[in-house]
């Protein structure tokens, strides 16, 4: 078999988690051994070998889905979106939220299977009532980029001037409500001795008021530092004191798992999408009201909580991109896209004993 991991709107979604999605993907099979081909095969034998992935709703995605189709491939649909992560988004997105779930139903409806995050998305999912299997998968996260290191602290306190001893807190995302930047700027404003830094951007004209107010009103020890690397970030993981990351609403949080992977103490709000795999004292911290956060951000920074690393890092290594690729396998079995394939010596690695851990 081989796996088209469909690049349409690739530049769109690029500095989004979907964006980060699709790499995971490519990167997953790989390590499973799955041949990738890089657009979707014409009619014949090798269409019906191939299974395409979609991971945007963008107009395009739907007539790839028809095309892949029409040319005997299989296609894995991924709901990354759901209208409930949709709202408190962009300027207009609360109007619009009815009209994109039943574009987002529309656009699921042309997989074989659904494959989603979390535990949490799927239900939602399910009451879509979208007619397809749906699977749940988690994102993934590169274990061997993002890890501890000592070297990347260093340079990411050299890079942004904090003295020995001064304590920073970063989050990441989009400047949006949804991911709870409004909070974030609060905190930074009680707690005007630490450094606060967010990693992430929105085009100006999608801004709502509430968050141009937020911004405009931010203390002087918050420093909005824009999208930046893979690098770059991976360095603010290692050398911050916490991530603090508020969103509301998601349908996992890639951004929590490589801070996890990086042993940085982590802060969530404390919504269902984490409930089955995110333990509060275990993992990370939870809360849920800016008081909350408040106090537990400030025993995690005076060290009067216990840093839990080892359960964050063990969290990441269950979803590491080797596990992925052997889930991926499995879904394909069971979707019955592996008719074929299985008798290609190290075409997909399925194990027979010993299942992955990976859940969402």
């Amino acid at each position: 078999m081989s796996v088209c991991i469909y690049q349409g709107g690739y530049n769109t979604v690029r500095k989004s988690g979907v964006g980060k999605a699709l790499e995971h993907q490519a990167a997953a099979l790989k390590s499973a051994g799955v041949p990738l081909v890089g657009e979707i095969p014409p009619a014949g034998p090798q269409a019906k070998g191939c299974v395409v992935h979609l991971n945007t709703v963008l107009p395009d995605a739907p007539l790839a889905a028809a095309r892949a189709h029409a040319r005997g491939c299989k296609v894995v649909y991924y709901g990354h979106s759901t209208m409930e992560d949709f709202r408190n988004s962009f300027f207009g997105s609360n109007l619009l939220a009815p009209l994109f779930k039943r574009w987002l139903i529309f656009c699921y409806r042309q997989g074989d299977v659904v494959i989603t995050p979390s535990v949490y998305s799927r239900r939602i999912l399910m009451g879509y009532k979208i007619g397809r299997p749906i699977y749940t998968l988690s994102n993934g996260i590169d274990t061997g980029f993002f890890k501890p290191d000592p070297d990347r602290a260093a340079r990411f306190r050299a890079r942004y001037g904090l003295a020995e001893g001064q304590k920073c807190v970063i989050s990441v995302g989009h400047w949006m409500v949804r991911k709870g930047l409004p909070d974030f700027v609060e905190l930074a404003r009680r707690m005007p001795q630490v450094r606060f830094i967010w990693f992430g951007h929105t085009d100006k004209a999608l801004l709502t008021e509430e968050i141009r107010r937020a911004m405009e009103s931010a203390p002087g020890n918050l420093l909005f530092a824009g999208f930046v690397d893979a690098d770059a970030l991976c360095d603010a993981y290692c050398g911050a004191d916490a991530f603090a990351f508020l969103s509301h609403e998601e349908t996992e949080g890639i951004v929590v798992l490589e801070a996890l992977a990086c042993g940085i103490p982590t802060l969530v709000r404390d919504i269902p999408v984490y409930d089955n795999w995110l333990e509060d004292g275990k993992s990370v911290y939870k809360a849920d009201s800016l008081e909350g956060f408040a106090s537990k951000l400030r025993d995690m920074l005076d060290g009067h909580l216990p840093s839990l690393q080892e359960g964050g890092l063990a969290v990441a290594e269950a979803r590491s991109l080797h596990q992925i690729g052997q889930a991926l396998c499995r879904i394909y079995a069971s979707g019955g896209f592996l008719d074929a394939a299985l008798a290609e010596p190290g075409a997909c690695r399925v194990p027979q004993q010993k299942k992955a851990r990976s859940r969402a």
